[in-house]
């Protein structure tokens, strides 16, 4: 069952697609059907720049223990960081 559940946010950061290194502008974050992982259901995570066309694009497909073993990663990197290099 989907939920349709979509979260967007407004990003900065950049994304390596087909073409190169490109600004990211946004993301998307949805629970779905994946494209191609080899799963029922993934967390799927669009970072894109529309801005410069379809091919400012970078997909993710996650399963959803990936995605929250992926969440705790980030925030541990994160609380490592002294926090007068993180603005």
């Amino acid at each position: 069952m989907c939920t349709y559940t979509t979260e967007k946010i407004d990003i900065t950061g950049s994304g390596k697609g087909a073409e190169g290194w490109f600004a990211l502008s946004d993301a998307t974050v949805y629970y779905d059907h994946p494209v191609h992982a080899m799963a029922e259901h993934t967390l799927n995570i669009d970072f894109r720049n529309p801005a410069h066309g379809p091919a400012a694009r970078v997909a993710v497909e996650l399963t959803a223990e990936s995605a929250r073993a992926l969440v705790a990663a980030i925030e541990a990197a994160l609380a490592a960081v002294p926090p007068a290099l993180v603005s």
